[in-house]
């Protein structure tokens, strides 16, 4: 792959003719078939550079005017966002692939390189050799990889990991916090973060769960919610503790009157998951959308010039947590999956 590659684009640069589709059949016609081959060459040249005119599509898609401005690894990283985009992957997922993307681009140097998986295991071997990283550092570099190798370059078939040397996986045991030491912190949690808090340890979600739950999520008379695209992209159920009811109730009440201050105020609806903001443009007023957990000021929607109301960010959350713990005295790292693993613990 990676000889046709740099074959094809040294004669693209001597010929003064811009890598493309026409300098490509070009190429093939003056170089390539013009002279006795193998079956199986060129079904392997033919498949290479039509994965690196793929490629190319992708990026001029991403990024219509080309400049000499725009970097390898901002090339790379443009199209491995686009595409997870198009793929439905999570805001979050998109970029850290991106990013594992564009430096493994920018440690190749060329695209010839960026297109030989060996190059990609010996970047993935030089992690753990050279930066230390850990295991699950390095098992993420390699999930970015195979995203692009698979989904932008259209590999079917990809080894990333013969002859890689593999980051030495540390068993870690998960802080627990005692049932004493769980209320000492909740006794510290003040003002809006007491009631997250207390949902988080009471049904063991997740902190990007906790945060995302709507109104319609809650179903108080049945003692449960509803955790939508959890990990995985899946639902499921949950129970809520008995003595959270009334205090929910409470708060429903409460944020009732910021989402009749938004909707008297013109503000635009809450931010809906994946396509459903353009399929119904009007559900984002509607209450049943809004956040259990809402901010208490507003913020401009991204990719836009409007106001909206988000939750409570989830930096925001963990701090609060944090400094509960240090006021608390807690001698043990305290973070918001600390009261996840807690819950698990208590249950069993």
């Amino acid at each position: 792959v990676a000889f046709v590659l740099r074959w094809y684009l040294q004669w693209a640069e001597a010929a003064h003719c811009e890598p493309g589709r026409g300098s490509a059949l070009r190429f093939w016609s003056e170089s390539v078939s013009s002279r006795p081959r193998k079956a199986w060459q060129l079904d392997l040249w033919a498949q290479a550079i039509r994965w690196y005119l793929e490629w190319l599509e992708r990026i001029k898609s991403e990024q219509p005017v080309m400049s000499s401005d725009i970097s390898l690894k901002e090339r790379v990283s443009a199209s491995v966002h686009r595409v997870g985009a198009r793929r439905g992957l999570a805001v979050r997922t998109r970029k850290t692939y991106a990013g594992w993307a564009g430096c493994y681009a920018h440690w190749c140097g060329s695209v010839e390189r960026i297109m030989n998986e060996s190059y990609a295991r010996e970047w993935l071997g030089w992690l753990v050799r050279e930066r230390q990283v850990a295991f699950a550092t390095q098992k993420q570099a390699l999930n970015a990889l195979a995203f692009f190798f698979k989904d932008v370059c259209c590999r079917k078939e990809v080894d990333l990991r013969s002859g890689v040397k593999q980051a030495r996986r540390r068993v870690r045991v998960p802080i627990v916090l005692s049932p004493d030491e769980v209320d000492k912190l909740l006794q510290q949690m003040r003002g809006n973060y007491l009631l997250p808090a207390q949902l988080m340890y009471g049904t063991g979600l997740r902190l990007k769960e906790l945060m995302g739950l709507r109104v319609k999520d809650l179903d108080l008379e049945r003692d449960q919610l509803v955790i939508r695209a959890g990990k995985g992209d899946e639902d499921r159920v949950a129970v809520l503790p008995s003595i959270l009811i009334e205090p929910l109730e409470k708060h429903l009440q409460k944020i009732r009157v910021l989402y009749d201050l938004d909707r008297a105020t013109g503000l635009a609806g809450v931010s809906m998951p994946g396509a459903l903001g353009r399929k119904y443009p009007k559900a984002g007023k509607q209450w049943s959308w809004f956040w259990v957990f809402p901010a208490a000021s507003t913020g401009i929607a991204r990719k836009a010039r409007w106001k909206r109301r988000y939750h409570i960010l989830d930096k925001v959350f963990q701090r609060h947590i944090r400094a509960a713990g240090q006021r608390a005295q807690l001698n043990k790292r305290v973070t918001p999956h600390v009261l996840r693993h807690s819950f698990a613990t208590h249950l069993l």
